[in-house]
């Protein structure tokens, strides 16, 4: 008897527990919430009226359960023309919400910076953005879940959302839903993703071809599609040659090297040819190199590079990037920048062979994040009781999956790529048209990386012609740099032209 009042008292106890957890963590459900103004910007002389919506949309999955409130911007011209385009627009990170490139580049406002230069304290200067393609297309976007005011709802959880597949999920079911809700499936479409929204894109268009939405046009900013390229890891090659075209420009804007030819891309060209027939192979000998060639090889890179034959000597010819960082200007106690390596900082240990900073991104970073908060919650009145996530880092329990599906071999993660599935895109659509924009001075995913990654699609030049590759004398943000920002209009205005013609 007493065994079994024991039992129904932890019963009692147990379910007493669990209701009140229960209790503690329920609640009413967020809601979607859009809070909608007037905008307008002057292009060419001319002045653009929009329709501003600032908020969240209720994402569900594919059974019409909600699993999310996804955030967004959208600006939609007023009395827009037949079959006006609309592009949708995010960062990468992952983890980072859109607020860069909504100021730098695709809004209708953008933040002045003292480019290359540090910025000083507040206040910061919002102007007219005449370098947005609001004038030929309708503008959205988007910020994934745990960034912005993006949440997961319901039985929905962060990790259903932080991952390269359940990514490319949930940021295509947004599209496709934010189409149907605002009456545009037949609108020309396009997507724009910057950094690892590039490698994010190639996932998508894939993803949305297969479920019947043929996008116009791909753009990647600051391209990444294979991760090999950024991994200085063991035994591996590739991000130390794909790198080195990179340093060399750097090397170059900051005159370190003597012979620095007739211009940026006539010198980069000749490093390119240099990586692929001489240190490439080199690379491959490992320790087999003689040492004749090794001296040859060491002698050029100090010639393309400024920093001595006898540092790469002792670095068996390979120097990672944050090794580079510190070693371009040791001996005047600066750093250069990650994102843009124009940008210049205190080197904080000059014994160090690893940077503690990045620059540019120290630069930039306080007049971004307040000059985007006060428009956000300013002009575009969104409520100030919502908090604006500049990035998911700092969310309980934010750890990217990075398992995609094809990349797994023999149990093992073999690689972290989205080539297949922009190759499987291109293959399936013979009109859809990527264009690639890049900056000569990033260091955080370098132009020869993915021009290697776009070399090796195993594809008929007809397809790889639909490959379009721009490059701008600026970094990882090239719009930061004024003059990169007008030709960053240019490009991305002429390819969505090309891509409507019939």
């Amino acid at each position: 008897m007493k065994i079994k009042l024991l039992l129904l008292f932890l019963f009692i106890a147990t379910f007493s527990f669990a209701q009140e957890k229960k209790d503690t963590t329920s609640g009413p459900q967020p809601t979607a919430q859009v809070f909608e103004s007037k905008q307008s910007v002057v292009i060419d002389g001319k002045t653009i009226n929009l329709n501003a919506k600032a908020g969240t949309m209720e994402l569900r999955d594919e059974n019409n359960k909600p699993i999310a409130l996804f955030g967004f911007t959208a600006y939609f011209k007023e009395n827009p023309e037949k079959d006006r385009p609309i592009v949708f627009a995010y960062n990468g990170g992952p983890g980072s919400s859109s607020y860069w490139l909504h100021m730098g580049i695709m809004g209708p406002k953008r933040i002045v910076v003292d480019d290359p230069n540090y910025n000083q304290a507040s206040p910061y200067e919002l102007v007219n953005n005449e370098f947005s393609i609001l004038d030929v297309a309708d503008v959205v976007m988007m910020d994934p879940i745990g960034t912005g005011l993006s949440v997961p709802i319901g039985e929905a959880k962060g990790a259903d959302f932080w991952g390269v597949d359940q990514d490319i999920r949930s940021v295509s079911l947004f599209i496709m839903q934010f189409l149907k809700t605002h009456n545009r499936l037949n609108s020309p479409k396009y997507i724009l993703g910057e950094s690892y929204g590039t490698f994010r894109n190639a996932g998508v268009m894939s993803y949305l071809l297969d479920r019947g939405y043929a996008l116009n046009g791909v753009i990647m900013v600051s391209a990444v599609l294979d991760l090999r390229t950024l991994f200085f890891a063991p035994n591996e090659d590739l991000p130390y040659i794909v790198y080195l075209p990179t340093m060399a420009a750097t090397s170059w804007y900051h005159d370190k090297v003597a012979n620095k030819g007739a211009d940026l891309p006539s010198f980069v060209q000749e490093v390119r040819d240099f990586t692929d027939n001489h240190y490439t192979p080199a690379l491959f000998k490992g320790n087999k190199i003689s040492e004749a060639e090794e001296n040859a090889v060491a002698q050029k890179l100090q010639d393309y590079t400024g920093i001595s034959s006898a540092v790469w000597k002792r670095a068996d010819l390979k120097i990672t990037a944050s090794e580079y960082f510190q070693e371009l200007l040791r001996t005047t106690g600066e750093t250069v920048g990650r994102l843009d390596s124009r940008y210049k900082g205190i080197n904080v240990d000059p014994m160090s062979m690893d940077a503690f900073t990045d620059p540019q991104s120290d630069a930039i970073s306080s007049a971004y994040t307040m000059g985007f908060l006060d428009y956000f919650h300013g002009s575009l009145g969104v409520s100030k009781d919502l908090l604006y996530a500049t990035s998911a880092y700092s969310k309980e329990g934010f750890r990217w999956d990075w398992k995609h599906q094809g990349n797994n071999f023999w149990g093992a993660d073999a690689a972290v790529t989205t080539v297949p599935d922009m190759t499987d895109a291109l293959s399936k659509d013979p009109n859809v048209k990527v264009l690639i924009m890049n900056g000569y001075y990033d260091l955080a995913t370098v132009f020869y990386g993915v021009e290697h990654s776009i070399s090796h699609i195993d594809l008929p030049k007809s397809a790889t012609d639909r490959i379009i590759m721009t490059y701008y004398e600026a970094g990882h943000m090239m719009y930061t740099h004024l003059p990169s920002a007008k030709l960053f209009r240019e490009d991305l205005k002429k390819f969505i032209a090309d891509t409507l013609r019939k």
